[in-house]
């Protein structure tokens, strides 16, 4: 498997306090199975689903223990992370963590864009990334969500050479990227102040493909999450709203259950 193109959502990994915990959770949920810890690595413990990689979980770094909230990160793929975390800085994003070699692996980079979210860079080395996506257990999609598109639009569009088309609706306000084929590789999001609360940070929601959303729903919450919104037909799928039992936020999606026309873009 080759390294994906600049700005192609590559990989997704979490940090939990307790990791057992969203091992088990993860197990429920998606179905997944673990890997042995990486104790190099910082206990870094890939996911799989049937037997490929689909994310990974890893502990708070010694000292960080209850600083940070878990929370999924997206990782978008580049041939050259420097390069990007300067295109990061010039776009008026922060960069979190400096691109860091993770042995022969590759090499990352945290960042933020200008409104907070948080997402990373991945340069590929031998990890190239997903083994499996689009399918049940495993990474489908992927949106911005933000107060301030204005302000997001132009970093993404600059950062990673994307192309852009709003949805055609006066009800929402809503975008999708694309590198230049027809299909889009990234979602953004209105956060409104109905929809929304003021504490709430902007954010990068990850959905996660099921066979059956009402029972994926039905499966986090009796392993101690908590659903947040839905779940809600739509012609993309049926899908809901999550958060995991130590606040990580992702989504779920059955992509063969939708309802209605897909929208125009322009």
């Amino acid at each position: 498997m080759t390294s994906r193109p600049l700005g192609t959502p590559v990989w997704t990994d979490a940090m939990f306090t307790d990791v057992e915990g969203a091992k088990s959770f993860y197990a429920d949920v998606l179905g997944w199975t673990f890997g042995e810890s990486s104790s190099e690595y910082g206990n870094y413990t890939q996911a799989y689903k049937n037997g490929k990689a689909v994310a990974a979980v890893v502990p708070p770094m010694p000292g960080q223990d209850g600083e940070q909230q878990s929370a999924w990160c997206l990782y978008f793929a580049s041939p050259d992370a420097a390069a990007t975390a300067e295109k990061i800085r010039g776009a008026g994003g922060t960069v979190l963590m400096e691109p860091m070699q993770v042995g022969a692996f590759g090499t990352m980079c945290l960042a933020q864009d200008p409104t907070g979210a948080v997402f990373g860079v991945w340069q590929a080395g031998e990890h190239v990334g997903f083994e499996l996506e689009g399918e049940t257990g495993s990474y489908v999609w992927a949106e911005v969500f933000t107060r301030q598109p204005a302000r997001t639009d132009p970093f993404y569009t600059e950062v990673f050479g994307y192309g852009s088309k709003a949805m055609k609706d006066d009800s929402i306000d809503y975008k999708v990227f694309d590198l230049g084929g027809p299909q889009p590789v990234l979602g953004r999001m209105l956060m409104t102040a109905d929809d929304f609360p003021p504490e709430i940070p902007p954010y990068v929601q990850i959905y996660f493909g099921v066979d059956n959303c009402d029972k994926a729903v039905e499966s986090a919450e009796r392993a101690g999450g908590q659903k947040v919104f839905g779940p809600m037909d739509s012609p993309f799928g049926r899908f809901a709203a999550v958060l995991d039992p130590q606040g990580a936020a992702f989504a779920v999606i059955d992509v063969r259950t939708t309802v209605g026309e897909m929208p125009e873009m322009e």
